[in-house]
């Protein structure tokens, strides 16, 4: 009976050793497979890549508002006629670039025909009065007429001079046509933004329409769309990041100009004014634009390059770096995001290193 017990101690004690092994052996495998597993970055991507440190800024807001690109009304002409009659050559067309005196239209007019009539009479006038004003001053010299009748024919030629000096004025006020023709000239240099004749138009100088519309397009406006629950977030001189769906990859670059301190009574907003200058005329009257509105504040957060940063299943991560290659991912909370820098609530602290480049490569490795 010992002899049984002794030989089957000695098989527990085999058994358990064997176990023993196995489950060593077993740990030091999956600790091998583990480390084996483990997404170490590449020597040749390490070297092209970016490793930043997590540094404080200074906090900026920003809200995003919608606009159109709109005339500067400071540098844009009207045209209205100034006699009435009917259009007969119409010489531009809508969009066409002019230059200061360049000719418009013609108009053909009873009225110029009547400032020409006039002229002719007060000049036949001035000829006349002066020879009866010479004749009186001989009269008078030989004793045959008196002062007073100098002193009225004298008074009568002042008077034609004048009315002809009057009609002068007109006519040239009138383009100083003596054809019957107005000439209908551009005032500035610029673009036609607004036609509104064709030839054989009968126009009247009483309608209160512009014939035509002249703006440089040098500088354009942008009116932006302000809502109520942003009022408070937008101040004068802010500066402003414009965009449009032309040209989505150019930032035009201005600041609040002027804010209209009213609500428009149909769509309850406020807007503001921002005066961009256009120099290669890329922005055109009635263009869509987005206008985001940069606020700093007084105040420091956390910040990282937003190349940096890694969306993915609705939440926000960064790589952490740990050296010789290894890097965590970490969630974060983003306070705000502007342009190539983004504000951070927590996750990671100051001058932590992190992944500033090609970071959603190595997720995806770290992932896989």
């Amino acid at each position: 009976m010992r002899h049984y017990m002794n030989k089957k101690i000695t098989l527990l004690i085999v058994l358990f050793s064997v176990a023993f092994s196995l489950f060593q052996s077993c740990t030091e495998q999956n600790k091998k497979n583990e480390e084996k597993g483990k997404y170490i970055i590449p020597d040749s991507l390490l070297k092209t890549t970016e490793i930043d440190t997590v540094q404080t800024c200074q906090l900026v807001n920003a809200i995003t508002l919608t606009g159109s690109v709109d005339f500067d009304q400071d540098h844009q002409v009207n045209i209205f006629p100034l006699v009435s009659g009917n259009i007969q050559d119409v010489k531009v067309q809508l969009g066409d670039y002019v230059t200061a005196g360049q000719t418009l239209a013609v108009v053909k007019s009873g009225e110029m025909a009547g400032y020409s009539n006039n002229l002719i009479v007060a000049e036949t006038n001035v000829t006349a009065t002066k020879k009866q004003l010479d004749a009186q001053k001989d009269l008078f010299s030989s004793g045959l007429s008196s002062q007073l009748d100098v002193t009225t024919a004298q008074v009568n030629y002042d008077q034609a001079v004048a009315q002809l000096e009057y009609v002068k004025r007109v006519l040239k006020i009138n383009g100083n046509n003596t054809q019957g023709d107005y000439i209908i000239k551009a005032p500035i240099n610029g673009f036609i933004v607004q036609k509104n004749i064709t030839n054989s138009t009968a126009i009247r100088a009483d309608n209160g329409n512009s014939i035509f519309t002249i703006s440089d397009l040098k500088e354009v406006w942008i009116q932006a769309n302000v809502y109520e629950s942003n009022i408070s977030q937008v101040h004068m001189g802010d500066q402003v990041n414009v965009t449009t769906l032309s040209y989505p990859g150019r930032v035009f670059k201005g600041k609040v100009d002027k804010i209209l301190n009213v609500l428009d009574p149909t769509n309850k907003v406020m807007k503001l004014r921002i005066i961009l200058p256009n120099p290669d005329y890329a922005l055109k009257p009635l263009m869509f634009a987005s206008v985001t509105v940069i606020n700093k504040n007084n105040q420091l957060a956390i910040c990282i390059p937003s190349k940096a940063l890694i969306f993915d299943h609705s939440q926000y991560y960064v790589l952490s770096y740990k050296g010789k290659g290894i890097a965590d991912i970490t969630p974060v909370k983003v306070l705000s995001i502007m342009g190539d820098k983004t504000y951070l609530e927590s996750g990671v602290k100051i001058g932590d290193a992190i992944v500033g480049s090609q970071a959603l490569l190595i997720y995806d490795a770290l992932n896989n």
